[in-house]
């Protein structure tokens, strides 16, 4: 059984800045902060989910130097896989798409990785595309030493994100009336709101998706551009029956917001964060001024194509 720790991941990855949005709320609103992500070392906090499953397949003997992992993914968990792997001596192997920013695809073949493209129609993700790649990573995660990191079921997916809980709860010094994210796997979701919890807070949860797709709030996927989440089935990591609402929110709101975050408030960051802040300013303004609402920054926006 091999055991892997590496000192340069375990300083680098967290302890990311939680910033109150000063301009974009409304005077009669209540506080609206974001965990800025971006500061992680592939610029997205996939980095945290990344290096947990690594670390603990190590440590169960799943994964040794020389072995190869796979994954189906847009690019920001691949992006992180693909860092980690080349930290520990593995190969990885990303099944994705050209529906997914090129930058991401290019940043996985930087850190080694061997990439391949499931093509889409009219670059739009559907969930016939997430059906395809995940069908093509299960056929290779059956080749001899080859890992199948599964971001979609590993138990280490939730405790990669407890920390960013923990950190929330560390750094805003009241009490949390609501937490909202956007959910993909709902690995980040559920790993912040436990965290949050072992910390003390106990806030309202809110779950987002996109309009454009919104299987959560009407049982029906739909192709839409906001890479990560709203893949067409139930996350997951999400417990419905902790959550106490859905919400679909308007991919385009959400590009629109990527713009506003950075020139008022200096956060540049991808579609997923503007839809997670877009949900925040509209709960903070009908929470009113004594409340205070918390969301994920997902990631940078260097990683997309405006």
């Amino acid at each position: 059984m091999e055991l892997f720790s590496d000192p340069y991941l375990e300083q680098a990855i967290g302890g990311t800045p939680l910033v109150q949005l000063k301009n974009l709320p409304s005077p009669s609103s209540g506080q609206v902060w974001v965990k800025v992500e971006s500061g992680n070392p592939t610029g997205s906090y996939k980095d945290r989910m990344a290096y947990c499953v690594v670390k603990n397949a190590f440590a169960r003997g799943d994964l040794k130097p020389g072995d190869r992992m796979v994954e189906y993914t847009g690019g920001s968990t691949g992006t992180a896989l693909a860092h980690v792997a080349a930290r520990c001596e593995i190969k990885f192997i990303a099944v994705s798409s050209d529906a997914f920013a090129q930058s991401k695809l290019d940043a996985m073949r930087a850190y080694g990785a061997e990439v391949i493209i499931i093509p889409s129609e009219e670059r739009k993700i559907t969930p016939e595309l997430i059906a395809a790649m995940k069908q093509r990573a299960y056929e290779i995660a059956e080749e001899p030493n080859t890992f199948y990191a599964d971001q979609f079921g590993s138990p280490d997916v939730i405790g990669g994100y407890v920390p960013v809980g923990k950190e929330i709860a560390d750094q805003i010094g009241s009490d949390v009336d609501v937490f909202c994210a956007a959910v993909g796997t709902g690995g980040a979701f559920t790993g912040t709101t436990k965290g949050l919890n072992q910390a003390g807070q106990a806030p309202e949860l809110i779950a987002l998706e996109p309009l454009q797709s919104p299987f959560l709030t009407t049982g029906q996927g739909g192709a839409h551009r906001i890479e990560g989440i709203g893949l067409g089935f139930a996350p997951p990591f999400l417990n419905l029956d902790r959550c106490d609402e859905i919400r679909a929110i308007d991919e385009n709101e959400a590009f629109q917001m990527c713009k506003k975050l950075a020139v008022e408030e200096g956060i540049f960051c991808g579609p997923s964060t503007g839809l997670n802040v877009t949900a925040a300013l509209e709960i903070a303004s009908e929470r009113g001024p004594d409340s205070v609402t918390v969301t994920l920054g997902c990631d940078h926006g260097s990683k997309y194509n405006y």
